[in-house]
C-alpha cells in the first residue's frame, strides 16, 4: 500500500500552512514565456484547484496543458484491455495458490472488513482470484479511500479535471509518458513473490498504512510539501518498506525521463505541467531537477 501511496500522491478543507506551495513558476534558460508545474493527488476533487493560489491565472497563462499521460487515453478499448491483462495472474495461476493458508485466512478477514464478503465467495474468489498482488493492492486501497470518503467521485479527480479543462479551453493536451510505462511502473516491475510480501504487508498493518494515508492526504491538502516528503519517507525497517530500486522505478526514474522531455516542451509553447506531487519533492524531485538544469522555479502566490 506504501507503494500506491506514493504513486496516489500525488473533502476536507484544511487550514494552509506558511510553507503551503502547490503550483510554480519555471521560467528563464531561454524561454520566452514561463510555465508552470502543479503537484496533484490522483484522489483529490477538481474543486481542490479553487483554494490553490494563482491556479486560475497560471492556467489561463499557458497555451497547453501535460499531465503523466493523457488521461483520455484510459477511455480506449484498447487500453482498457492491456490494463486488464498486466493485473491478471498468468493462466492457472490464482493469488489462492501462491498464499499460504495462513495467509490466505488473514486475506480474508481483511476483505471481509473491507468489502463485507471474502474470497470464499465464489463469484469474489473467481474474480478477484485471478489478479496479480499488486493489482489487488491497487484495488484495496482504492476501496479504503472511498469508504472514508464517500462524497468523491473518481470520474471529478483534479488529474482529469485539469486536462478536460484544457481541452476546454482549446489548449493542446499531451502526456509526459505512455499508458505502458505506467503499466510496467505500477503492475510490472516487481515479481510476484514480491508483490505477494507488499500485499501481505498492507493485510498485516492496516490501521499503520491507513494512518499513513490519511496523514498524507491530510498534508496534501495543507499544501504541504515538506510534510509529504517527510511522510513519504517514512520506514518500517522491514520487508514493508519500498527498497531504492522500487522507489527510483516508481519516482526518481521517471522524474529523470520527464526532464528529458520537459524543455522541448516548453520551448514549445508555455505550458501548464500538472504530476502528481510525490514528484514535486527531494533532491531527484522536479523542482530541484528544473533548477538544477538552469532554471528559475518560483512559487505562484
Amino acid at each position: 500500500m506504501r507503494r500506491i501511496i506514493l504513486f496516489l500522491v500525488t473533502f476536507v478543507a484544511f487550514s494552509l500552512t506558511s510553507s503551503a506551495q502547490l503550483l510554480y513558476r519555471i521560467s528563464g534558460n531561454g524561454l520566452k514565456n514561463p510555465s508552470f508545474l502543479m503537484g496533484t493527488y490522483h484522489l483529490a476533487p477538481s474543486s481542490f484547484t479553487d483554494s490553490i493560489p494563482g491556479f486560475k491565472t497560471s492556467f489561463d497563462a499557458t497555451a497547453q496543458v501535460c499531465g503523466e499521460i493523457l488521461e483520455e487515453n484510459m477511455m480506449q478499448p484498447e487500453v482498457a484491455a492491456k490494463l486488464q491483462e498486466a493485473m491478471m495472474l498468468p493462466e492457472g495461476m490464482t493469488i489462492q495458490k501462491m498464499l499460504t493458508q495462513q495467509e490466505m485466512d488473514a486475506l480474508n478477514v481483511f476483505t471481509k472488513e473491507l468489502m463485507g464478503v471474502d474470497f470464499t465467495n465464489p463469484m469474489v474468489g473467481g474474480q478477484l482470484g485471478k489478479m496479480t498482488p499488486n493489482a489487488l493492492s491497487t484495488q484495496f486501497t482504492l476501496m479504503m479511500y472511498l469508504k472514508h470518503m464517500k462524497d468523491f467521485n473518481v470520474q471529478d479527480a483534479i488529474d482529469y479535471y485539469v486536462q478536460v479543462l484544457g481541452k476546454e479551453s482549446g489548449k493542446k493536451v499531451l502526456g509526459l509518458e505512455s499508458v505502458d510505462d505506467q503499466v510496467v511502473a505500477l503492475f510490472k516491475s516487481q515479481t510476484l513473490e514480491r508483490q505477494k510480501e507488499l500485499l501481505m504487508c498492507m493485510v498485516n498493518n492496516k490501521d499503520y498504512m491507513l494512518q499513513l494515508s490519511d496523514d498524507l492526504t491530510k498534508a496534501y491538502f495543507r499544501q504541504d510539501l515538506n510534510a509529504l516528503e517527510e511522510i513519504t519517507d517514512r520506514k518500517m525497517n522491514d520487508q514493508c518498506d519500498n527498497t531504492d530500486e522500487e522507489n527510483a522505478v516508481l519516482i526518481t526514474d521517471r522524474n529523470a525521463n520527464w526532464l528529458k522531455k520537459m524543455p522541448a516542451i516548453m520551448s514549445e509553447a508555455p505550458t501548464f505541467f500538472a504530476v502528481g506531487a510525490a514528484h514535486l519533492t527531494g533532491e531527484k524531485g522536479l523542482l530541484q531537477l528544473l533548477k538544477g538544469a538552469g532554471y528559475e522555479v518560483a512559487p505562484v502566490k
